[in-house]
């Protein structure tokens, strides 16, 4: 049998002496032809016996070791006798680095082997329910320290806060104010085209007011914020992870979340809310030019008719939808940089996670606003 890889390959003779000829390189790059070479060898064959020449393997490493452990365990547990011959002083060291009795009675490799999509499937449902465990659990602590940090503000580290709040807030302004302008200018002159056939114009303010005040402002205005804040906590708090500042600061009595998050999650409170009203302000002041300069709409006329449809409940109702974004992006940012472990790639995928992660979150949120607000009113 022969394994079609241009630096492994395995090749068994059956009879005689049932002998397993290896060449080339045993190594983690060709783990996926290690892989299926044990399944496919062991699928429908029991010799009895089995003897793997090693006089051909130019390379071997940790990978190819387990290799070589994982067909002994299969045969063994087949009963056939197995023997490996024609080893070199160099790969009798790397197999003597292999903790036997740690790895015994385990498939190292089969382990690894493609899993079928109903497999995939539960795994993925479990990582989900588990990923969401892990976010509940991390905002519920932010909320309670949170809490606490309020009764004690003496403890709250202000100039971070401050820090933060320039940071998320007036420098986000700008990108804020355009889209919102855009956003604002698109939806009045989109309905208009509708509402000028029954001679409706003098509904466009009050369209795009609405639209924005109770939905477009603050989810758009999260969406902004979980790209530009919400991913540069996460990076923030996993650089630290990686270069072990965090468990310098748990060293010297800190609580990391006090410490790192709390500051970051207030000035995500404070600013997300300034932020939605200036997005909204925006928004109806691209509006006012659609309706001033293509619907012949006076300026006294669109803002008249803009105030006669905003309402105080949906203003309020804004701005707690603000404040609990807020309190979602900026928990979630820093929950996926304390799940960094090791390296630079993790930041890379936390930063990523934290910012698809919150726009998942925010869309299902503001989905049970609507339906709990609908009741209310």
């Amino acid at each position: 049998m022969v394994s079609d890889s241009l630096s492994f390959s395995a090749e068994w003779v059956p009879g005689g002496g049932n002998t397993l000829y290896l060449s080339g390189r045993l190594s983690v790059e060709n783990l996926d032809d290690m892989l299926l070479f044990v399944e496919d060898f062991f699928r429908g064959r029991k010799p009895s016996e089995i003897t793997i020449d090693l006089k051909d393997i130019t390379y071997m490493d940790s990978a190819g070791a387990i290799f070589l452990l994982e067909l002994e365990q299969r045969a063994q547990r087949d009963s056939v006798p197995i023997s490996i011959v024609n080893v070199s002083n160099k790969i009798r060291g790397i197999l003597n680095l292999v903790d036997r009795e740690s790895l015994k009675d385990t498939n190292i490799l089969t382990e690894k082997r493609d899993s079928s999509l109903v497999e995939q499937i539960g795994i993925a449902s479990i990582n989900f329910l588990n990923d969401v465990r892990n976010v509940v659990s991390f905002t519920g602590t932010i909320i309670i320290k949170a809490i606490s940090s309020i009764f004690h503000l003496n403890r709250v580290r202000w100039g971070d806060v401050l820090t933060y709040m320039l940071k998320t807030g007036v420098k986000g302004l700008p990108i804020v104010g355009l889209i919102s302008f855009l956003l604002g200018l698109i939806i009045a002159f989109m309905s208009s085209l509708q509402l000028k056939q029954f001679g409706a114009n003098m509904f466009v303010p009050s369209l795009v007011s609405i639209a924005m005040i109770k939905e477009l402002g603050p989810i758009m205005t999260a969406i902004i914020v979980a790209g530009r804040s919400g991913s540069a906590f996460a990076a923030e708090i996993g650089t630290m992870k990686v270069n072990e500042e965090v468990d310098a600061l748990i060293v010297m009595g800190f609580d990391p979340i006090k410490f790192l998050a709390i500051p970051k999650v207030f000035a995500a409170i404070v600013m997300v809310p300034f932020l939605t009203i200036f997005a909204d302000f925006f928004a109806i002041i691209g509006g006012l030019v659609v309706g001033v300069l293509g619907l012949d709409l006076t300026i006294h006329t669109y803002v008249q008719q803009t105030m006669k449809a905003m309402k105080i409940f949906d203003i309020v109702t804004s701005l707690i939808k603000a404040i609990v974004f807020a309190v979602l992006i900026a928990g979630i940012g820093c929950q996926r940089g304390f799940e960094v472990r090791n390296n630079a790639e993790e930041v890379g995928s936390a930063t990523t996670s934290a910012v698809v992660s919150s726009l998942f979150i925010i869309i299902v949120v503001d989905s049970i606003f609507a339906i709990v607000l609908s009741y209310l009113k």
